[in-house]
């Protein structure tokens, strides 16, 4: 039933529509493939909102974001102790956190323990420094995996787009600093469009082994604030920065009343 729901949701964001509703969607005059401009489109008049959204996908998952071939060696400068393989090693966040404090932040012990310092010295800093930093033998991007105007909106995420989480979230218990009553109001209105009003629209794995956005703002409340401020790579998830970020809090301090199995 879960999956289901989820590949129905996902059906219907990505433009891939059922006989019916492609119908439906004719017959009032809609585009059935809205989604795929939102995805692989730029606005003629990009807002730093949307700009900034974007170079947050990049941080998370470029390849996916830009829909380009994912490196399958281990970067150069991922250290070998670390646990990872392959091309999670390329992104941003498997060094640098979710929490952009890389080994001062929750990345500091555990599967993901890299060594690596985090970004948050580079909060109001000329995005030029971090443009030269991608570019540079410790980071190694090329133009054809970052093309410049690409690059630029991730140097702008890392200048202008990141937040303090210890203000937002409780480092000993990993509990958001919002009013989860607040959250509702917008996630009923908003988030449930593609989750589901308990959460379980959307299966993030499996039937034996299930993840939910419940699940997730829990277990990982760094990823999931990050992911309603700037969107999911790949997906049409909304990317809600433009509201008060302590909206966002409010978010995920109802998320994480959502079931979790």
């Amino acid at each position: 039933m879960v999956a289901g729901l989820a590949c129905a949701a996902a059906a219907a964001w990505l433009g891939v529509s059922s006989p019916a509703t492609a119908q439906t969607n004719q017959e009032h005059g809609m585009s059935v493939e809205p989604s795929r401009d939102w995805l692989g489109g730029i606005p003629e008049s990009p807002t730093e909102d949307w700009e900034v959204a974007f170079g947050g996908r990049l941080y998370d998952n470029w390849a996916v974001a830009i829909d380009v071939a994912e490196p399958h060696k281990n970067h150069s400068s991922y250290p070998p102790w670390g646990k990872k393989h392959g091309y999670v090693t390329w992104r941003c966040k498997e060094c640098h956190g979710w929490d952009y404090k890389g080994k001062d932040g929750a990345y500091r012990e555990g599967s993901h323990y890299s060594g690596i310092k985090g970004l948050r010295g580079l909060v109001g800093k000329n995005p030029a420094i971090v443009m030269e930093a991608l570019r540079d033998e410790v980071h190694g991007y090329t133009p054809e995996q970052l093309p410049d105007s690409v690059a630029e909106r991730l140097a702008l995420f890392v200048t202008r787009g990141q937040h303090d989480v210890d203000r937002f979230i409780d480092h000993e218990s990993s509990q958001a600093r919002g009013d989860a009553g607040q959250g509702e109001r917008i996630f009923q209105n908003v988030c449930a469009a593609c989750h589901g009003f308990d959460g379980k629209a959307i299966n993030f794995k499996s039937e034996e082994n299930p993840e939910f956005i419940g699940t997730v703002g829990s277990a990982n409340p760094w990823e999931a604030l990050h992911k309603i401020r700037n969107g999911h790579p790949g997906v049409p998830m909304p990317a809600l920065r433009f509201l008060p970020i302590q909206n966002l809090v409010d978010i995920l301090a109802y998320v994480q009343t959502l079931p979790k199995m």
